[in-house]
């Protein structure tokens, strides 16, 4: 009788000890962070459609532009990872609250949350990227604010990277370039969501 394994057979045990690994490990990430993808595609088409039915121009509020359809991330408190929030700034105070959020049509829930990022039955689970997704990180290419980032829309489907808080300034941060927004799970995964200019064209980027 053998009492030890050959190199071959050792060779043979690890690639099949990677394979499980490969197969029971990573898959979920991966399945988890193309389901974040989807979700995000899909909201971020119904901030461009919002955008569109809801004009918000209005030539006697000089700041009628902070009002636009926008789509922005946030960290949670306590490192509790990442959210987004999909809101039209009424008050114009430079945060979102629950009654300023778009409400799912399919799910008749907010699209939104508060930093604590817990989950509540009003609002819409899919928010908590880090909690649902296991998505840790995102990176917005055309990103022009100091925190994560946001997308915002205008009613001629032009896309900004910002809204100015000036008067009379409605046209600044207007994207000239595709935007990507990349996700980044625990694993290191990535994927993207593209956005064009002019058009507001939204797509999951395949490259």
């Amino acid at each position: 009788m053998k009492n030890s394994f050959s190199i071959l057979e050792l060779i043979l045990i690890l690639f099949i000890l990677s394979l499980i690994t490969t197969t029971f490990y990573l898959k979920p990430y991966e399945n988890k962070l193309s389901n974040a993808a989807d979700r995000i595609e899909l909201y971020l088409k119904q901030t461009r459609y919002q955008s569109l039915i809801d004009n918000k121009e209005n030539q006697i509020d000089e700041k009628w532009h902070r009002q636009r359809w926008t789509f922005k991330f946030f960290n949670c408190s306590g490192n509790k990872g990442i959210y987004y929030v999909i809101y039209s700034d009424e008050n114009k105070m430079g945060h979102p609250n629950e009654n300023e959020s778009l409400l799912d049509p399919l799910t008749k829930k907010r699209v939104y949350s508060s930093n604590t990022c817990e989950y509540d039955e009003n609002r819409s689970k899919y928010v908590l990227l880090t909690k649902e997704f296991d998505v840790v990180d995102t990176n917005i290419s055309c990103n022009s604010t100091k925190g994560l980032g946001q997308i915002s829309f205008g009613n001629d489907g032009k896309v900004y990277s910002r809204l100015s808080t000036h008067e009379n300034r409605s046209e600044d941060y207007e994207i000239k370039n595709s935007c990507y927004v990349e996700l980044i799970n625990k694993t290191g995964q990535k994927k993207s969501i593209k956005i064009e200019p002019n058009t507001g064209f939204i797509g999951i980027n395949k490259e």
